[in-house]
């Protein structure tokens, strides 16, 4: 029997969930009704994705009549972030479990809502982290849980977003905090999982340093950078490598140039404008319930794209590193070659950094030996078939324990919120004393 799913937000990240439905797992489930503020861009995923059909359309503050009128069985979140505990607990609400990309929300105030109407309802809220699915991940994972390298004593773990994907974040919505919550909610949330997950413990005190570094009016004044356009997708010769041409890309294209009219939208602002209240550079050390600390940087303007993490244990050291991009190409107009919404799996390297993955383990007194990984066809290493078999047809047998619900959720997004309030108030910040409701009950150090 297949299930029936609406879907709210229509954007960039919807597309994985859509092209599911519409071929590769239609057999699992309908997209029978979807919403957006934005017609558009509902009318372009109909052209693109023809599997899909029609979806009834409907206002997303009619979400709870519409799960009543077309049976719905769970609801699909990919909204901004800011939105997701509002259609999260409204889909509850209605009689219908939610699906939602990470984060699961941005502030104590959502966590603290998802996690009363979850408990209240009973029902399931499930939570997409689909970089626990890649193999690399889940790897380090398994030598982790094996006790190889013994009791985590700490971690450190430096990710490094590069000039199209990093620059991306302070285009488009995500460059207002009251939206996304900054990097530390929108993108870092993925990594405090992984965390979380690798070394099954929940965090308990976070200290954060961090700022506007390299983007924004005030740092491109500062480096002489002189007046620049204010769109990318223009015809303007003050344009660059950092300036993104949507034109110049069919999806960019179709879901949000063609579209502005609708909404207003405008998915290709100067990096370098005024308006910018995230951070490009932040530096966390995060201390876990069970004993370990952790050292984490992100920096959003790298010249490769990857990450690295070292995990130290009472028997030895596991070390993963990984290039998703060796550089970022601009072509002779000067704008940005690589689609920045593309999975950095998805895009070819360049040969002077190419694409690599390493899996290092080393136990005390004895050599190092790495670990092989093996990669599927797709996103992630194969990791996103995963995830959408999950999602669609049900968790198999999972003794890694890749599926996610809002426990987890509140677990990653918590190591963001207490992090953008020690960036406030320049102290370490407890995460008991962050006011969460019911959802404090998933941080007693009982990480499943």
């Amino acid at each position: 029997m297949t299930r029936r799913f609406a879907l709210i937000g229509t954007g960039g990240r919807a597309g994985m969930y859509i092209g599911a439905l519409a071929e590769s797992h239609a057999d699992a489930g309908t997209l029978v009704a979807w919403a957006d503020t934005n017609p558009g861009r509902q009318d372009w995923h109909e052209k693109t994705s023809p599997g899909i059909g029609q979806p009834r359309r409907f206002d997303p503050e009619e979400l709870d009549a519409i799960v009543a009128e077309e049976k719905i069985d769970a609801v699909i979140v990919t909204t901004p972030d800011y939105l997701h505990a509002k259609y999260v607990v409204a889909a509850l609400e209605a009689g219908a479990h939610a699906i939602v990309e990470k984060p699961l929300t941005i502030n104590e105030e959502g966590i603290e809502a998802i996690a009363e109407a979850a408990e209240r309802t009973g029902r399931k809220v499930t939570i997409t982290f689909n970089y626990r699915y890649s193999p690399r991940n889940a790897e380090l994972k398994r030598v982790i849980a094996s006790g190889e390298i013994g009791e985590v004593t700490s971690v450190h773990f430096e990710w490094v977003l590069d000039t199209a994907h990093g620059a991306d974040y302070f285009r488009r919505w995500h460059r207002e905090k009251e939206h996304s919550g900054g990097l530390l909610i929108h993108k870092s949330s993925h990594h405090f999982d992984l965390v979380n997950w690798w070394i099954n413990d929940v965090p308990s005190r976070v200290y954060a340093s961090g700022g506007l570094r390299f983007y924004g009016a005030e740092n491109a004044a500062h480096r002489g950078l002189g007046e620049r356009a204010s769109r990318g997708s223009v015809d303007d010769p003050r344009t660059d490598a950092f300036s993104l041409d949507m034109r110049a890309d069919e999806k960019l294209k179709g879901l949000y140039f063609d579209n502005e009219e609708h909404d207003g939208y405008l998915r290709d602002r100067d990096v370098f404008d005024e308006n910018i209240s995230i951070e490009d550079n932040l530096s966390l050390v995060v201390d876990y319930v069970g004993g370990p600390t952790m050292s984490y940087s992100l920096n959003a303007h790298s010249p490769w794209e990857g990450y690295t993490v070292a995990v130290n244990g009472t028997k030895g050291r596991a070390e993963l590193t990984v290039v998703e991009r060796g550089m970022v190409h601009s072509d002779k107009s000067g704008g940005t070659v690589v689609d920045p919404s593309a999975n950095p799996d998805d895009v070819q390297s360049d040969d002077s950094r190419p694409e690599f993955e390493k899996l290092v383990v080393q136990k005390h007194f004895q050599p190092a030996y790495e670990i092989p990984i093996v990669n599927g066809e797709g996103g992630h290493g194969g990791g996103d078939k995963k995830l959408l078999n999950d999602v669609f047809y049900g968790a198999a047998e999972d003794p890694l324990g890749f599926t996610a619900d809002w426990t987890d959720g509140v677990r990653s997004v918590v190591v963001g919120v207490a992090g953008n309030a020690s960036l406030e108030n320049g102290q370490p910040v407890k995460i008991a004393d962050l006011d969460l409701g019911p959802a404090a009950s998933a941080l007693k150090g009982d990480a499943a």
